[in-house]
């Protein structure tokens, strides 16, 4: 027996030719530990088809499931000054918004786009907690603003995602001033007859809940997001007492009055434009349509 070419040199091309499984193949379930396969996690629209868990998304991505055939224009956003106050933590401000736009290829917060809707034109403006938390500052008031006001223009309803975890620190009082701006271009929609819906996505917290996030005509929630000015936690260690299961969670401020829907990812966007068809006085929507009939010869001859 050759030990060299029996033992050797399979040992070797084995090494070789060995493939390297990659890493983002698979996504690890938050709430029930279930493996899903990143394919299938991005047909369900990031929800866990074991569990119902709802993961983060994109407002890109979610764009891209909420506009008809998936298109969709963005809507230009005034740019704020870099850096106001000059803040600083363990980093440079200007530092840490370099790398959360490497990070998620957005130029802040918040994302606005215009689009058709069950073929019904529509503003839509939304919340991204992967940069910086969703943090609210003088960005996310423009982009809101500059939503309303093209809503405006178009004569359109606007429809906002929230996601947030609150002001954004480095901004100091210039992000707090944002909470009354934002409301001064809600009551812009108020005041035009515009139709106004909030979808409230896990975690909407802090400011985002005390201004425009709860301004809405329609309140609309995903399943167990959690949804307050205060978290749990701080809650609990201020009254020093045990707080309800499910409390601030989507399903408990339903019970409570607070919420009118609570639906899943995947039945949002029927269920935006079954709203929208209402306040909007529009004939229910019609699913599918009938081929275009072809021109006869009679027909061409009147």
């Amino acid at each position: 027996m050759n030990w060299i070419s029996n033992y050797v040199r399979p040992k070797i091309n084995s090494i070789f030719s060995r493939r390297e499984t990659p890493d983002n193949l698979w996504t690890k379930c938050p709430e029930c530990g279930t493996m899903l396969f990143h394919r299938e996690l991005t047909e369900a629209l990031n929800t866990c088809q074991s569990c119902g868990h709802h993961m983060h998304i994109t407002p890109r991505a979610r764009f891209a499931t909420i506009f008809d055939d998936g298109l969709f224009v963005e809507v230009d956003v005034p740019e704020p000054l870099a850096d106001p106050l000059h803040f600083k933590d363990q980093k440079k401000y200007p530092d840490r918004m370099r790398d959360a736009r490497k990070k998620t290829s957005e130029k802040d917060a918040m994302l606005v786009a215009e689009g058709d809707m069950g073929r019904m034109k529509v503003v839509c403006a939304g919340q991204d907690f992967s940069f910086m938390g969703g943090s609210m500052g003088m960005y996310v008031g423009n982009a809101i603003i500059a939503a309303a006001e093209r809503a405006v223009k178009l004569k359109v309803p606007l429809v906002l995602f929230a996601a947030a975890g609150g002001a954004r620190m480095q901004e100091g009082i210039l992000s707090l001033m944002q909470m009354p701006r934002t409301t001064v271009a809600v009551q812009m929609l108020k005041e035009a007859g515009l139709p106004y819906i909030v979808v409230l996505t896990h975690p909407t917290t802090g400011g985002v809940t005390a201004s425009y996030a709860m301004l809405g005509d329609v309140h609309i929630a995903e399943p167990n997001a959690l949804i307050c000015f205060a978290g749990p936690r701080v809650i609990e260690q201020t009254i020093r007492e045990k707080l309800p299961e499910g409390f601030q969670r989507s399903e408990y401020l339903l019970d409570h009055g607070v919420l009118d829907r609570v639906i899943h990812r995947k039945n949002m966007r029927d269920e935006l434009i079954t709203i929208l068809r209402m306040l909007t006085k529009k004939t229910p929507r019609v699913h599918g349509d009938l081929p275009k009939p072809e021109k006869t010869s009679a027909d061409a001859e009147k």
